[in-house]
């Protein structure tokens, strides 16, 4: 008999109806609960195949990333350019001008090869760079403002002069504006202006606490941070933090480095700043600064010292290119 609840199920303590005899219904069950343990097993086995094989598939395709390292890539076969405007659309990194330069040079950060770009119409000189919306926006040599469409392979000129005149200056963008800061115009100025592409006009804001010329720049969440530079006095470890919401600068973490002209750029939430210049002098130091912790942590030192490279951040990393006594070198830092 079968009681309420185990319809269609088998009772081992109800076998004589089923199988006739209680030997026969004991050697069914054995032979019932050998075969699924067999097939338990079967299965297990081949799930664990199956994530083996998976584990070794992913291992031989996707190398390990060796973290706190440099690389090289092609080098700018313009050789050496310094201060360039310099700007990211796609996985392309654009360099523009520079001392005594006017090529647009296109770096494929996929394939490691450069191409020329249509060159820049006039200047070049210690400008900035910046994107906004796929344009790159050159920014500098006192007053001068160009864009550049890679599409077109075109410069745009007569856009809306930068209201202080300076050079040696850097930019960050947040939220489709520039904002151009510091810079040298007959002495170091603490002057910050944002440029507006989409109505091509100029807004004056709160300027920094410390006047200087290119400090090492990069956005972190909502704040814009400015970090050492060469000041009116020498070369500064002055860092400052800027929020664009309250339109005003703090006071953070020195730079226990001083330097100016590096190369820098913001990643995971910190500021990268590698190389640069103290005492006239290129210098080979890395340093990562966090906002959130507002500290500064040493890294392995740029191979080749550059003067004023080129800064862009592509794929988690920074590239630096360029640079004044140098042969045009491309050097990648993994983070």
């Amino acid at each position: 008999m079968h009681s309420a609840g185990t319809k269609g199920r088998l009772n081992i303590f109800d076998v004589g109806p089923r199988f006739g005899s209680t030997k026969l219904a004991a050697a069914a069950i054995r032979g019932a609960l050998t075969l699924a343990a067999i097939s338990a097993l079967l299965l297990i086995g081949a799930r664990s195949a199956q994530a083996q094989n998976s584990a070794t598939s992913d291992d031989g395709s996707e190398p390990a990333v060796v973290h706190n390292t440099w690389s090289s890539g092609a080098p700018l076969p313009v050789g050496a350019v310094e201060g360039p405007a310099i700007g990211v659309i796609g996985k392309n990194i654009y360099l523009a001008g520079g001392s005594g330069s006017t090529a647009t040079e296109i770096y494929n950060t996929k394939t490691n090869t450069w191409s020329a770009g249509a060159a820049i119409p006039s200047g070049g000189d210690w400008g900035t760079g910046a994107v906004v919306d796929g344009i790159l926006y050159f920014i500098g040599s006192r007053t001068e403002v160009m864009a550049y469409d890679p599409v077109t392979d075109a410069w745009t000129t007569g856009l809306a002069s930068m209201p202080t005149a300076r050079d040696s200056l850097s930019a960050v963008v947040d939220k489709g504006i520039i904002y151009v800061i510091g810079g040298f115009n007959g002495s170091r100025v603490a002057t910050v202006e944002s440029y507006n592409p989409a109505t091509d006009t100029w807004t004056k804001e709160a300027p920094m606490l410390v006047g200087k010329s290119l400090p090492g720049v990069g956005l972190l969440g909502a704040t814009i941070v400015a970090a050492s530079g060469l000041g009116n006095s020498g070369w500064t470890g002055d860092n400052e933090g800027y929020t664009v919401k309250k339109n005003k600068w703090k006071t953070l973490a020195a730079d226990p480095n001083p330097r100016s002209n590096g190369c820098s750029g913001s990643i995971a939430g910190k500021l990268y700043f590698a190389g640069g210049v103290l005492n006239y002098n290129p210098v080979g130091v890395v340093e990562s600064y966090s906002l959130k912790t507002n500290s500064w942590t040493t890294l392995a030192p740029i191979p080749q010292a550059t003067d004023y490279p080129g800064s862009a951040v592509v794929g988690g990393r920074l590239y630096c290119i360029g640079g004044a006594g140098g042969v045009g070198y491309t050097q990648i830092y993994q983070p």
